[in-house]
């Protein structure tokens, strides 16, 4: 029985969470084996690792774990940040000033994304039935209408119903799909995480889901900027040299760095300070 990452609370650190951390692939294991042992999703295990096959990596390769992430910014003082580009969700518990919880997600396919904006839980349901939309009906005509509660449903054991028809939070009965784009618009959790933050959460709670596929941050005076991988809308130079000028950080920016950093999408903080 494979071991997977219990979830802990991160203290955020001059804008950060987590430390990147390193492991050795062991004989038959896969990428997407890794990424769920760490609590990852699959895009951020292999974008962090480009070049390494995903399903059959050489055994004793040292792989990058991208444990270590910019906390999103928003305007609002929100109880969940969703981030799309990155396929991870950000739990802020109230009363514990910098905690941070955080999980991968799967998200909404392409033709049926995730629509951003903010939410409201306004339901935490246990054991749900699927109720099958009649798009998806139509896609696999063999489905029931309804699917109750156990290993075939694909809400899993857990979910949290946002204030949009249809858009839940949810675990998954295929843990792969997590770090992909695998939904028809709702959020996947592994299926030990969603355990947790269902504990964690309550009716009420606000949830925003925002597109930053570029994030920006100063820890210990050095600049570090987090730049991932997107179907459209991927960030520019010229997009975040903007970025660093609003925030009076260009002149502290090394150009070769951040292109290079841009280039590469490698998906976790990247330093890209001038050398002192």
């Amino acid at each position: 029985m494979p071991s997977f990452a219990s979830a802990a609370t991160f203290q955020e650190a001059g804008g950060t969470i987590g430390a990147i951390q390193q492991y050795t692939i062991g004989k038959g294991e896969s990428l997407v084996e890794v990424a769920r042992r760490f609590d990852v999703g699959y895009y951020s295990i292999v974008n962090a690792n480009l070049g390494i096959d995903p399903f059959v990596p050489k055994p004793g390769t040292i792989v990058t774990v991208p444990t270590e992430w910019i906390v999103p910014r928003v305007q609002s003082d929100p109880d969940i940040v969703v981030n799309l580009p990155e396929y991870r969700l950000y739990f802020f518990p109230q009363g514990k000033s910098g905690a941070v919880f955080t999980f991968p997600l799967g998200i909404g396919d392409e033709g049926a994304e995730t629509p951003l904006g903010t939410y409201t839980v306004i339901e935490k349901i246990t054991s749900p039935s699927w109720h099958v939309p009649d798009a998806i009906r139509h896609e696999v005509p063999g489905l029931p209408p309804i699917v109750p509660p156990g290993p075939s449903n694909p809400l899993g054991t857990h979910a949290l119903r946002l204030s949009r028809a249809n858009i839940l939070i949810h675990g998954t009965n295929r843990p792969w799909g997590i770090g992909r784009r695998s939904s028809h618009g709702c959020l996947r959790l592994y299926p030990e995480d969603i355990t947790t933050l269902f504990e964690l959460a309550h009716v009420g709670m606000s949830v925003v889901v925002v597109y930053q596929p570029l994030k920006i941050c100063v820890r210990d005076g050095k600049v570090l900027i987090e730049v991932h991988r997107c179907r459209e809308n991927e960030p520019t130079v010229g997009q975040a040299l903007k970025r660093l000028y609003d925030e009076g950080l260009l002149a502290k920016t090394d150009f070769s760095k951040l292109v290079r950093a841009m280039l590469e999408k490698k998906g976790v903080p990247v330093e890209v300070s001038l050398a002192q």
